[in-house]
């Protein structure tokens, strides 16, 4: 059952913590520069969002200003977005980018998209799993591959971790398209031209990089959690 500090599956999740941490200094880095460009036409990112929301005929969906950076967040269930310090009264390309981002998941929300619709119907289902994977995977682990039940009970924690990559995945295309819609809208109301465009995409793809990696990490934590339980039944 133990393997020793030195087993070789300790390098999956290493590597899976080396694509977030690039990604997430990405995102950062990308932002930030982009923080302290001001859009020509000195748009705030609640004004942003608010234009975009009425001209997709979302008008009920409300505004708020929360505390933090980078925390923004679309609440379909209460019909808000809400917008971080750097990005409610901020006038720059990325929090341009930022709030039109959160924009396109209310607009996913109006046509159906269908990731969205699926990712919102799981969560109930993965944050179970989200609770129960590693406390099984651990009891199964402990009792060892001389039980039968204790390899079961290895392999249900994995499976059910497994529920959470199949959330991220599902995530992963919602987030993209929700960028997407948010580059598309931008260049069509007249928002941001040029070198702000360019801007505000290149921020769009850095955090969209973030989820990338995400589904990375967590599908190669989901592969040595595998491995582990089927070594663990022939020991």
């Amino acid at each position: 059952m133990y393997y020793g500090m030195y087993d070789w599956t300790y390098l999956l999740v290493i590597v899976g913590f080396i694509f977030t941490m690039i990604a997430s200094s990405g995102v950062k880095a990308t932002f930030n520069k982009y923080s302290t460009v001001s859009n020509a036409r000195g748009l705030t990112g609640a004004q942003a969002a608010r234009q975009i929301l009425d001209a997709n005929g979302l008008r009920n969906i409300r505004l708020e200003h929360i505390q933090g950076s980078l925390t923004d967040h679309y609440s379909p269930k209460e019909g808000v977005i809400r917008l971080s310090d750097s990005t409610y009264n901020s006038q720059s390309i990325g929090a341009i980018g930022v709030a039109a981002h959160e924009c396109g998941h209310a607009i996913q929300h109006k046509v159906g998209y269908v990731p969205i619709k699926v990712r919102n119907g799981i969560v109930p289902f993965v944050n179970v799993c989200n609770r129960l994977s590693m406390p099984l995977f651990i009891i199964g682990m402990i009792m060892g591959g001389r039980y039968n039940s204790g390899y079961s009970l290895a392999m249900i924690g994995a499976l059910l971790f497994g529920a959470v990559f199949l959330f991220q995945l599902v995530t992963l295309p919602a987030e993209t398209n929700a960028s997407k819609r948010a580059l598309e809208t931008i260049k069509s109301m007249g928002m941001l031209e040029g070198s702000d465009y360019d801007g505000a995409k290149k921020v769009l793809i850095a955090a969209a990089m973030t989820y990338v990696a995400a589904v990375a990490s967590t599908a190669l934590q989901f592969l040595r959690l595998l491995i582990l339980a089927n070594r663990n039944r022939r020991n």
